[in-house]
């Protein structure tokens, strides 16, 4: 009798969950590399800013998406997409490659971390009302119950700080950092719904590596157009490298890497679920790197918000039972309920 091949020794939850926790303290780490840069500038200028770290870290992640799906840059392969495809990945490129991280760590140096990961929440809301009004998807009560209960809690979360400042011990409003997250948070979602009307020539692979290559330099450029020539003369210091080693190592290859192993073997149900609880990592890994403890507001409307997860999960592992236990993934709608993830 055939002896049955071994079972895996590491079950794919696991790399999931290392990445939703990776993913979820990214926030935390990218404010604590630019608090580090600031401490040791020089003539004004932080070695470890903002820009520098988006830049070296989507490079990083290029880097290792062309490990993983280097074999879709097939020639054969690319000369089937049509102009159509080229332009619609150009625009994901745009939304999601360089529009929204650039929104998202310029709002990292101008509001809370935790008012990032809130209001980044945001996304997954929208992202379900356009894919039925784009789309013309249905979703169940669950999923719009979900939706509702969230968009309530980023609502409280603003407003309770604008009426509550001196409660929450800070200055209120909806500032910068946080008019940016809702903006970053809607280019996003836009990126999903044209992922997901992408020809079926376009490859996870292919979608990911060229998102990612020419979203990194339209961030480039736009960064040299906004801020001048000399916004990137400290990217090749060797003090950023030092610390981008390992930003890049970990954050990028092992985050993306683990979700990769993880996505590759998980039902689209369990990689879901996971994904739900990286904004509560990144909660937990503001306290424990920055020492910033949630407000009052946050935590009346970052319970609210969970809560809405909770419930779109309920709906999300609803519709996927009905659909089918083995139904692909789509990994676009499930990184659009995780928040940033550090590229």
């Amino acid at each position: 009798m055939a002896t049955p091949p071994p079972p895996s020794r590491i079950p794919p939850q696991v790399f999931l969950w290392i990445a939703v926790l990776i993913f979820g303290a990214s926030g935390a780490v990218t404010r604590r590399l630019s608090e580090l840069g600031a401490s040791l500038a020089t003539m004004g200028h932080n070695p470890i800013s903002l820009c520098n770290v988006l830049f070296v870290g989507n490079l990083c992640a290029l880097g290792v998406l062309l490990v993983l799906y280097g074999k879709e840059l097939q020639p054969q392969r690319l000369s089937q997409l049509t102009g159509g495809d080229w332009g619609l990945l150009a625009a994901i490129a745009l939304l999601s490659g360089a529009l929204a991280p650039g929104l998202v760590f310029d709002a990292l140096a101008n509001t809370p971390v935790n008012n990032v990961i809130l209001i980044g929440r945001l996304e997954p809301p929208l992202v379900l009302a356009l894919s039925v009004w784009a789309l013309g998807e249905g979703v169940n009560r669950w999923q719009v119950m979900g939706a509702v209960v969230s968009l309530v809690g980023i609502v409280l979360t603003v407003a309770l700080q604008g009426f509550g400042g001196e409660m929450a011990g800070v200055e209120l409003s909806l500032g910068r950092g946080e008019l940016f997250t809702a903006i970053a948070a809607v280019a996003v979602a836009i990126s999903t719904i044209l992922t997901k009307k992408q020809s079926s020539r376009v490859t996870l692979g292919v979608n990911s590596i060229v998102r990612t290559a020419i979203g990194t330099s339209l961030f480039f450029l736009l960064a040299l157009i906004l801020y001048g020539q000399n916004h990137f003369m400290e990217l090749f210091t060797p003090f950023l490298w030092q610390w981008m080693l390992l930003y890049g190592t970990v954050i990028v290859v092992v985050g993306q890497s683990a979700w990769v192993a993880g996505l590759r073997q998980s039902s689209a149900a369990t990689a879901s679920l996971v994904g739900s609880f990286t904004p509560i990592a990144g909660i937990i890994a503001a306290y424990l790197i920055l020492g910033e403890a949630p407000t009052p507001p946050q935590i009346i409307g970052g319970a609210i918000v969970i809560a809405g997860l909770v419930l779109s999960q309920i709906g999300t592992q609803k519709s996927l039972r009905r659909a089918s236990n083995s139904e692909p993934l789509s990994p676009s709608e499930i990184e659009a309920e995780m928040g940033f993830r550090g590229v």
